[in-house]
Order: C-alpha cells, then structure tokens, then sequence
C-alpha cells in the first residue's frame, strides 16, 4: 500500500457510543480515515460493497446478521481484513469471535475496560496499529490451492510436539486438530499469539472440533499424550528438564511466545521433539524451529499458498529451520507419521538433549 493513501476503514458496531469512540481513536492515526460506520450487520455488508475499505472493526453481537454471519456475506461479495472487536467479557461474544476467524476475520481484539482517558487513548494506539499491520496482509477471499505434500518425516520418532501460529492461526489449528485421532500418541503444545482475555473462548471452540481434550496448562503438570495444551492467558508456555509444563508470564514482545516453547522442546526432547509454524506476522518461532532442527528433531513450517499471513513460515524457511512449506492440508498426516513409533505412555520427561 503507498505510504501517501490512506488507510480506509470501516466502523462497524451497534453502540453510537462505542461507534463514536473507536472513530475518534483511529484517526487520531494519521495514515487512517474512517469512511463509514454501520450499526447492524445488513448495513455492514452493504457499506462493505459500497465503499470497498480497506479495514473492517466489527463487533459480533449485532442486530440483524450477527458478527459471524456479516463477516462470511462480506468476504464472499467485498472481501476485506476484517479486525473483530468485542467484549471480552461476555462470553457469547468470545464464543462468536473464534466462529468470525473461521468465518473469515483476521484478528480478535478486546473492546476497552478502562478507567481513565490515557488507558483509553493507549488501547487506541494500539487498536489503530493492529489496523495499520492489517492494511498490508492480502485479501483472500477463498482458500488456495492444496498444493505439494513433501516426503513424509524420517528419523527418530517425536514424542512431543509444539506449534506456533499468530494471525490465521485459529482456523488453521482447528483444520490440524480436527484431523488428529483421539489416541494421538504425544502431548501438543501450542503458542497462538491473542489478546488476553480470548484464550479460554479458543480453548472451548477448540475443544468442538477435535476429539481430543484441549485446555490450559497447569504449572508442574506432566504432559500426557493425546492432550492438547494451551498457555494461561498473558503466559508464556514451555517445559521444563523433567518435561513439566512451566508457565511464566510475557516479557513483552509476542504473547505466548513461539521461540521460549519451541527452544525448550529442544534443549529437553532434542532429537525427539517436533516443531510446526503457521500462518502469522513476524518471525516468532523461526529460531526455536531451527532450534529443534539443529537438535536432531522434526519441523514443519506451513507454506505460502495456505497461509494467511506468511511471515512466520517465511522467517523459519529463510532460517533453515526448514527446506520447503508444508501445505496446511497435509500437516496433520506428517505430524502423525513424526511421532507414530512413540508408545503412549501415561507421562512424557525430557532426555536433556539429543543424545539418547
């Protein structure tokens, strides 16, 4: 996008005041001009159609077409970035979040709970930046092309497995996860990049499309095979030299942080750890990816044509932590054939390196 243009977004949201708030925040961004507010979810698409913005904040508890279903006419008939912004604290509408990523959003972030203007102001900083970034990601409107597997994994079996992900990232894990059986043989764990506040909504949308039991790790908890673990909300996940779950809390930077995980896979499992990266902004994970490469592990890292955003999967290919992408599409049958000869067993510990 030229840096002379204009960021055009649309304001979707039924409160005047709400409506009212978020113009006033984003263009105080000079790069933005809000070119339209809707306060129902008909009006949304109509003006999605009329005016072609570039960015979209939609709020999902909506009268007429709620959130979800004004995002998925929008992208079928004015494809846009959509950014949802919604309450955190109401459960439904967390609920309605993950069902408007797969429906086509990009981005989940939490409507303000603040008690003074400055509070205010910086959660518009940061609103407006998220919609500034959003401004570069592609449009797609409909899902690429399958692509080229590569030849399955060979080596030493995987006995665990972490994945980092960021924008996109939900539906593509809820594609990954739904395709892994029940009995999967190893303990998954995952780093997707959210506003605090949405991980126990991912955590509930996630556990309806995989038959495996999906929740947040607990601090010492001895990882089982079959389970899919998550980071408390404004954590960083990883393990420890037993191969226990270890939380501690973000530092700044990407939040649960993809590197902390994927490098603690590797200086406890080494060559029996596995590492995936998707679809998302930045580098985060591309160093720990080649981490457990260099360590004698397993990694993955989604390719172009499946991703929504591809500068996570970029950043390790271009690292070497791999040699080609992954379509999203054949990763769940590669990560089973990486860790098929691991037994389950009732709990996992680390070996201290690659030795073994």
């Amino acid at each position: 996008m030229s840096a002379k243009r204009s960021i055009r977004v649309l304001v979707v949201d039924d409160s005047p005041t709400m409506a009212n708030t978020l113009t006033a925040l984003l263009t105080e961004e000079p790069r933005i001009e809000v070119v339209g507010r809707a306060g129902d979810g008909n009006r949304a698409v109509q003006l999605a159609k009329l005016l072609r913005p570039d960015v979209i904040t939609m709020d999902l508890l909506l009268p007429g077409l709620d959130g979800p279903a004004a995002i998925a006419a929008i992208m079928s008939q004015a494809p846009a970035r959509i950014l949802v912004v919604s309450a955190v604290a109401e459960e439904r509408g967390v609920d309605l979040g993950f069902q408007a990523m797969s429906a086509g959003a990009l981005e989940l972030i939490g409507k303000p709970n603040v008690k003074n203007v400055e509070e205010l102001r910086r959660w518009g900083r940061e609103l407006a930046h998220s919609v500034c970034l959003m401004a570069e990601v592609p449009v797609i409107s409909r899902r690429p092309r399958t692509g080229i597997a590569p030849p399955p994994p060979t080596g030493a079996r995987v006995d665990v497995f972490g994945i980092v992900a960021s924008t996109g990232g939900p539906p593509a894990l809820a594609d990954l996860l739904a395709k892994l059986p029940r009995d999967f043989p190893v303990p998954l764990l995952i780093a997707q990049h959210i506003t605090v506040g949405f991980t126990q909504g991912m955590v509930r949308w996630l556990s309806q499309v995989t038959p495996m039991p999906v929740d947040i790790a607990r601090e010492g908890e001895r990882l089982e095979p079959g389970k899919v673990y998550f980071p408390l909300d404004g954590h960083d996940l990883l393990v420890d030299a037993a191969g226990l779950a270890r939380l501690q809390r973000t530092r700044g930077g990407p939040c649960p942080n993809g590197d902390i995980l994927l490098s603690s896979l590797a200086a406890v499992f080494g060559r029996r750890s596995g590492g995936v990266v998707l679809t998302g902004m930045g580098e985060d994970g591309a160093r720990g990816l080649l981490a457990i490469r260099n360590a004698g592990g397993v990694t993955f890292a989604q390719d172009e044509a499946s991703c929504v955003v591809y500068g996570m999967p970029r950043a390790a290919l271009e690292l070497k932590a791999v040699d080609q992408g992954v379509p999203l599409a054949s990763m769940p049958e590669l990560i089973l054939q990486s860790c098929s000869l691991a037994a389950p067993r009732s709990s996992l510990r680390g070996d201290g390196g690659p030795s073994r």
